[in-house]
């Protein structure tokens, strides 16, 4: 019997782990769940519902109303991944933006937020068979995953891909403007009193900063597919 594991995969902003997992699901008939998604769709219901003036969040409504937001993914089969919802609308495109992108380290700070959010990613990996990507999977989430990953690239490097893809979307950004975001979004993270970023001790680095896809890809698949073994 092929036993399924947990994958988890921890990192930077832009460090391309969304499009590694999502891959990495596909391949090995996993689901995928994109942790970071879930913060980006809280952090858009705030700016949406005027919780969030000038660069201030109004943390305690926003805590008030927690219950009432609902995410879901849903797949899209012509895209061949899941898209996001939030409460009952796609916000796929939406939660994408440099806007969303601005606040979500601050919306992530909230210990309310983050103890909401995992509860449901843990549900989401209960049955095992699942790749899941963000800032504290390996860590917080699924302490006992099977492989984690911790994904790394220079800040210059992610802002860069982080320029061209939204450039690629049509939105009209600044290269300075992205990597000050990357920056900023570095320092919150890694210094936030709540699940702040770091590395998982039992955690494989990968500095992708000279790599391109396809060999990223390739490094990780094989590395999903040896533990998978091992665990067999």
């Amino acid at each position: 019997m092929n036993h399924k594991i947990t994958i988890a995969i921890d990192g930077f902003s832009s460090t391309g782990k969304s499009t590694v997992a999502k891959r990495l699901a596909k391949r090995l008939g996993y689901v995928y769940v994109d942790s970071g998604a879930m913060y980006r769709a809280v952090t858009l219901y705030a700016m949406q519902n005027e919780l969030i003036n000038s660069e201030l969040v109004n943390k305690a409504q926003l805590i008030e109303q927690l219950e009432g937001i609902e995410i879901d993914f849903k797949f899209n089969e012509d895209l061949g991944f899941a898209e996001v919802y939030l409460n009952g609308q796609n916000v796929e495109k939406q939660i994408r933006t440099l806007e969303v992108s601005q606040f979500v380290s601050q919306i992530a700070t909230i210990s309310e937020v983050r103890e909401q959010l995992v509860r449901q990613q843990q549900k989401f990996g209960k049955h095992k068979g699942v790749v899941m990507d963000g800032r504290d999977i390996g860590t917080v989430v699924f302490p006992k995953a099977e492989l984690k990953l911790f994904m790394t690239a220079s800040a210059e490097k992610r802002a860069h891909r982080r320029y061209l893809e939204l450039i690629e979307r049509g939105d009209n950004v600044d290269y300075n403007a992205v990597l000050k975001n990357v920056q900023t979004r570095d320092h919150i993270d890694t210094t936030r009193a709540d699940s702040p970023l770091t590395m998982a001790d039992d955690a494989i680095e990968i500095d992708n900063s000279d790599m391109g896809l396809d060999e990223q890809f390739e490094y990780v698949l094989q590395l999903a597919e040896d533990k998978i073994k091992q665990c067999n």
